[in-house]
């Protein structure tokens, strides 16, 4: 099997990585990008051009590696990328709905009537659905109110953010995927750390605020105040589904606006408790 030794420049980082034959398209390229430089937003590729002595950008369409052209550079996509959410470019991840924090959470069976409109919206969707449940030998799992049978991935874990190594091989493998609705509980806790994570690796947040608490609302406001200046856009479920959707004559529309119409809380009390 062919292989070619490609030099990957990113920022102030540099790799020799050996590149095999299956991994020389775009889609593997940015594979193995993301594996080493554990950056996932939006990047252009240019590849460096002996006859004009510096990198121009390439097609990503029809690009290939071979020997002549292994000096490659990634760069992030220029611009802000907070207007792009649409149902072919997104992720949802529910983060630690679960059963022993049903008396603990502000506003509690609010978040879950707020979530249980998301994941149906993403099964209408067909987008990817991430689950985690922190500790749930102690906290148990997810209420039994969500249906999550159409969950991508279901996860346990014991640290606080969702970023466990199934979800990053996910987000790896996905290219695609450079928006992540996220919600659940803690805010300041799971949802906060979690959220920090994926900005770091340079995806788009989405924190869906009338489906995510904490137990004070103390600790809920500052950290949406933390996320909102960390670049997440902070912002409520049904702003999200008509982003998703985008257009009336989108071919799920009827069925994302019955669902805003018949689920959920009729009275925003959540985003009444405490102000942002």
């Amino acid at each position: 099997m062919l292989v070619v030794k490609c030099l990957f420049t990113f920022e102030d980082s540099a790799k020799v990585l050996c590149l095999e034959e299956t991994q020389s398209s775009t889609a593997g390229i940015l594979q193995l990008f993301r594996t080493n430089f554990r950056y996932y937003g939006q990047v252009e590729i240019q590849v460096f051009s002996p006859i004009f002595n510096q990198y121009v950008d390439v097609c990503k369409e029809d690009f290939t590696v071979t020997e002549d052209n292994s000096k490659l550079k990634f760069v992030k996509s220029r611009g802000s990328h907070q207007g792009n959410l649409n149902d072919g470019n997104c992720a949802v991840f529910c983060c630690d709905i679960q059963e022993r924090f049903r008396s603990a959470i502000s506003c509690f069976e609010q978040i879950v009537g707020i979530s249980e409109r998301i994941l149906k919206a993403s099964q209408i969707l067909a987008l990817p659905l991430i689950v985690t449940e922190q500790y749930p030998k102690g906290l148990l799992g997810t209420v039994e109110e969500l249906d999550i049978q159409h969950a991508t991935l279901r996860i346990p874990k014991t640290k606080f953010s969702m970023l466990e190594p199934q979800v990053v091989d996910f987000l790896v493998k996905n290219s695609r995927i450079t928006n992540i609705v996220l919600f659940g509980v803690e805010a300041h806790v799971c949802v906060q750390q979690t959220a920090l994570d994926l900005m770091e690796c340079g995806l788009q947040v989405y924190i869906a605020v009338d489906a995510t608490s904490s137990r004070f609302t103390s600790d809920r406001q500052f950290a949406f105040k933390r996320l909102g200046a960390a670049g997440a856009v902070m912002t409520t479920s049904e702003s999200i589904l008509f982003q998703l959707i985008r257009d009336k004559n989108h071919p799920h529309f009827k069925q994302i606006q019955q669902l805003i119409k018949s689920e959920g809380p009729k009275q925003p009390g959540l985003l009444l408790s405490s102000s942002m």
